[in-house]
C-alpha cells in the first residue's frame, strides 16, 4: 500500500506551499512564532492574525493578552507580515465557557482547549476571516499525513511530551484539511533553538500554562466567578467518615490528589454524589478505588475515517503515554474501552482520544460517560 507522507520540511513547504493563501495564527509565543519563520524562509508571506478571547478591557482579571499582542505584533513586523486582530471574545464566552460551566455543574471534567480549537481557533475565526484562505497555520504539535484515497489524517508529534493531537481529536474534518502545522515534526529544544538564532523576541518566553487565555487567572477562581461555591461534606467513600468540607463539586475531579487539604492523607477523590452534594475519597498512595480498566465514551467524533480495527490506543489526558485496549462498540452509538491495565483518574466529562496501535494517527475522540 501506497501511503504519501506530507511532514513540513523545506521541501515539502515550497512544493505543496507556493499557490496556497496562508493564514497564520500568532498567539505571541514562541511556537507560532517559529511557525511564520519556517513559512517566510520558504519565500511565502503569509498574512498574521491574532485571536482576541481574553476578558473585555474593563474587567480586573489579570491577562496576559497585553503581552501577546506585543509579542505577536514585534514578530509579525520582524518578518514583514500584516497582522490583523481578530475579535473572538463573544463567541469564546458564548460557546467555550457555556459549555465548560454545563459541565462542571453537572460534576463533570470537561477540556476548554479542546473547544477552543474546534469551535474558536479553527471555527469562530473561519467563519470571520479564516474562509479566506486555504491553510490556516498553527503552532501545535501535531502532523498530518495524506493516503493512498486523498484522505488527511491527524498524526502525532515526534515531542511526546509536546504532543497536541489530544487537542486537536473534536475538530471537524473540513477543519483538519484546512489545518497546517509547520513545527509539529520538530522537538521543542528545536524550536528553542530557532527561535534563539532568530534573536526572536519571545525565544525565553515560557510556555503558557492551563486554558488557552486564563494566563495566570486561577482555573478555579474561573469557575467561581460563574458558578459560585456550594459547600458539602467529603466522606471517606470506604468507611463513610466525615474527612471536612468542600466549597463546590466543581472545583474537584477524579483522581486529584493535590490541592484538597486535609490532614492524615494522602487523599484522592473518587467520586462525586451530585445529588447528595458529597464529594468521596480514598486514603493511601495507591488506592484502587482511584483505577478504572474498563468504561464507556460516547458521541464519538471521528477525524477522517471509520475505526476499522478494535485494537487501539487512548489517553484520557495530556501526557506522553498512550495505553492499549480493545474498543468495543455498543448499541446506540456508545463504546466500551477495555484497557489492558488499570487507568488512574478516570472522569466522565474528560475526552478519550483513540489512536492506532503504534499511536501514529489520531482517529478521534469520544466523552468518558462512566
Amino acid at each position: 500500500m501506497l501511503v504519501i507522507l506530507i511532514f513540513f520540511s523545506t521541501f515539502a513547504l515550497v512544493e505543496n506551499l507556493n499557490d496556497k493563501k496562508i493564514a497564520v495564527l500568532l498567539s505571541g509565543g514562541v511556537d507560532s512564532s517559529v511557525v511564520l519563520y519556517e513559512l517566510v524562509r520558504q519565500g511565502l508571506c503569509p498574512d498574521c492574525f491574532y485571536i482576541k478571547i481574553g476578558p473585555d478591557q474593563h474587567e480586573e482579571w489579570d491577562c496576559s493578552s497585553e503581552e501577546d499582542m506585543e509579542m505577536a505584533t514585534a514578530v509579525s513586523h520582524k518578518y514583514g507580515c500584516r497582522l490583523e486582530v481578530v475579535d473572538c471574545h463573544q463567541e469564546y464566552w458564548n460557546q467555550v465557557t457555556a459549555y465548560t460551566m454545563e459541565k462542571v455543574k453537572s460534576g463533570y471534567t470537561p477540556n476548554p482547549d479542546v473547544m477552543c480549537n474546534r469551535l474558536i481557533k479553527f471555527g469562530a475565526f473561519d467563519e470571520k476571516r479564516g474562509h479566506d484562505y486555504d491553510l490556516i497555520a498553527t503552532g501545535h504539535y501535531a502532523q498530518t499525513e495524506i493516503d493512498e484515497w486523498g484522505r488527511k489524517w491527524l498524526c502525532t508529534s515526534p515531542d511526546p511530551v509536546k504532543d497536541q493531537t489530544d487537542f486537536l481529536a473534536q475538530i471537524y474534518d473540513w477543519q483538519l484539511r484546512k489545518a497546517l502545522f509547520p513545527i509539529g515534526h520538530m522537538m521543542k529544544e528545536e524550536v528553542r533553538e530557532i527561535a534563539e538564532l532568530e534573536h526572536l523576541v519571545n525565544a525565553k518566553r515560557k510556555d503558557s500554562q492551563g486554558i488557552c487565555f486564563l494566563g495566570k487567572i486561577n482555573y478555579n477562581d474561573y469557575i467561581r466567578r460563574y458558578l459560585g461555591e456550594q459547600p458539602g461534606d467529603v466522606l471517606e467513600l470506604e468507611t463513610g467518615k466525615r474527612i471536612g468540607k468542600h466549597k463546590g463539586l466543581w472545583f474537584h475531579t477524579i483522581g486529584q490528589r493535590h490541592g484538597l487539604g486535609f490532614g492524615g492523607g494522602p487523599w484522592f477523590v473518587v467520586k462525586k454524589d451530585m445529588q447528595q452534594n458529597i464529594l468521596y475519597v480514598s486514603k493511601g498512595y495507591d488506592p484502587q478505588t482511584a483505577y478504572k480498566q474498563e468504561f464507556r465514551i460516547h458521541d464519538l467524533h471521528l477525524l477522517t475515517a471509520p475505526i476499522d480495527t478494535k485494537d487501539i490506543c487512548f489517553k484520557i489526558r495530556h501526557t506522553p503515554e498512550f495505553h492499549h485496549a480493545i474498543l468495543e462498540a455498543e448499541e446506540g452509538g456508545a463504546y466500551i474501552v477495555h484497557s489492558d491495565k488499570p487507568i488512574h483518574g478516570v472522569a466522565p466529562g474528560q475526552f478519550c482520544v483513540l489512536y492506532d496501535e503504534a499511536h501514529h494517527r489520531c482517529y478521534g475522540s469520544g466523552e468518558i460517560t462512566v
